[in-house]
């Protein structure tokens, strides 16, 4: 976590502009929030008059002049890093320094046209509001056929004489840059390409921008190389190419019919790394804890499921507790897997809310906090039951030894099949 102590310098590696304060506010805030952006112009403002370098500052400034805490300062950096705004270097030592490299928003037409920055501001603000913000980047449409185009060409009002060959055209000069979003997504275009014939697809007529499209919307709608096969092969146009607009249709209506009409959030793939624990030995509970951090919700509670994926009404609860009560994911993939545990594997929506709202106003926001406030809600529900012949399978990291003991080359090998584990 950063500390209020360590050092940054802000670097400008772009034009900034008051235009980009109105795609900030209105496209960027609704993905990241208000919080991050504020950030963002912070960072801004901390720029010396030339508007290229920021002197050394502390993130006691940060701190002061936002009125954040170290959390809510780390999340808005998270989001602006991951959102392509900001680039973060970091070095480390007795008091850390850290760089924040500044980069230019997207322009209107690059955000609506990318189709995760779009459907994740569409699913922030909803139909009418989203149109509403569509309209306002808009540009007129003037009727002009009765109009004759008489503008000049540039040959047509200057020409050179006593010509002087300039030999030195290369500048490092302050221009406009952007950062590409960075995706980690579990298809493999190549592969599904060639799983597609010829007379459907024409391969030649497939750009970088195209593949680029497809990781993009495989990512949004968490879709596999089968599941993007049957969108590409339903979303071909009689020239044998991929329609983009009519891909992005279809996969919208595949997802909204899986899903109870709902859109994708975009929300934390998985525990951010500064709510993490340093894995520093081998005993059962730190490598549990690991397990728990490193992985998203979906592919947890999918790991739960033996045949097939997980219910519309599993991912409902999920989307639930990370969007509606703001729950972090290793806390969500505790929360599940107790749940399963003391639940004869079933997540119930009133159950999982009764202890969810629990824990969100405890404030419970790493893996070994939920697992310890999960330990104590057990022990209370076991003395309850003390009586009853029968008393709810407790989850494996409920044991009072596992915080000492060095796992074994068994139990490290049983840990390994976790996630296969019902």
């Amino acid at each position: 976590m950063i500390l209020p102590a360590d050092t940054f310098i802000v670097v400008n590696k772009t034009v900034l502009s008051d235009k980009d304060r109105n795609i900030l506010t209105l496209l960027y805030q609704p993905i990241v929030g208000a919080s991050s952006i504020s950030l963002y112009y912070t960072l801004w403002s901390y720029l010396d008059k030339s508007e290229i370098l920021s002197n050394e500052w502390t993130h006691h400034h940060i701190l002061r002049d936002m009125l954040i805490n170290n959390t809510e300062l780390q999340e808005s950096l998270e989001k602006l890093e991951a959102i392509g705004l900001i680039k973060a270097y970091k070095k480390t030592g007795n008091i850390n320094n850290y760089v924040y490299e500044l980069y230019s928003p997207l322009s209107a037409s690059e955000f609506i046209n990318n189709p995760l920055l779009s459907t994740g501001l569409f699913s922030a603000v909803g139909k009418l509001e989203y149109e509403r913000i569509i309209n306002y980047f808009k540009i007129p449409k003037i009727n002009l056929k009765e109009y004759e185009d008489i503008t000049k060409s540039f040959s047509d009002v200057f020409a050179f004489t006593n010509l002087q060959l300039n030999d030195n055209l290369i500048y490092d000069i302050k221009k406009s840059t952007n950062r590409k979003l960075e995706l980690l997504t579990k298809i493999d275009v190549n592969t599904i390409l060639s799983l597609i014939s010829d007379d459907m697809l024409n391969k030649r007529s497939l750009t970088k921008d195209t593949k680029d499209f497809l990781y993009k919307i495989s990512y949004i709608y968490n879709y596999d190389n089968d599941d993007m096969i049957e969108l590409i092969r339903n979303s071909l146009t009689e020239k044998h190419t991929i329609d983009k607009k009519l891909l992005q249709e279809n996969a919208n209506k595949y997802y909204r019919y899986d899903n109870m009409n709902k859109l994708p959030s975009i929300i934390y793939k998985n525990q951010p790394e500064y709510l993490r624990k340093e894995l520093t030995d081998t005993s059962n509970r730190s490598r549990i804890i690991h397990l728990f951090e490193t992985t998203s919700p979906y592919d947890f509670i999918n790991s739960k499921y033996k045949t097939g994926n997980p219910t519309s009404s599993d991912l409902a609860i999920i989307s639930y507790l990370l969007i509606d009560l703001n729950l972090k994911p290793g806390v969500v993939n505790v929360l599940v897997d107790y749940v399963l545990k003391i639940n004869n594997n079933k997540l119930v929506k009133n159950f999982v809310e009764v202890i969810a709202s629990q824990w969100s106003k405890s404030n419970i926001e790493t893996v070994e906090d939920a697992m310890n406030i999960a330990e104590e809600e057990y022990k209370k529900k076991r003395k309850v039951k003390e009586k009853a012949k029968t008393i709810p399978k407790n989850p494996d990291w409920f044991n009072k030894d596992i915080k000492e003991n060095t796992a074994t080359l068994d139990e490290i090998k049983e840990l390994e099949e976790y996630m296969k584990r019902g």
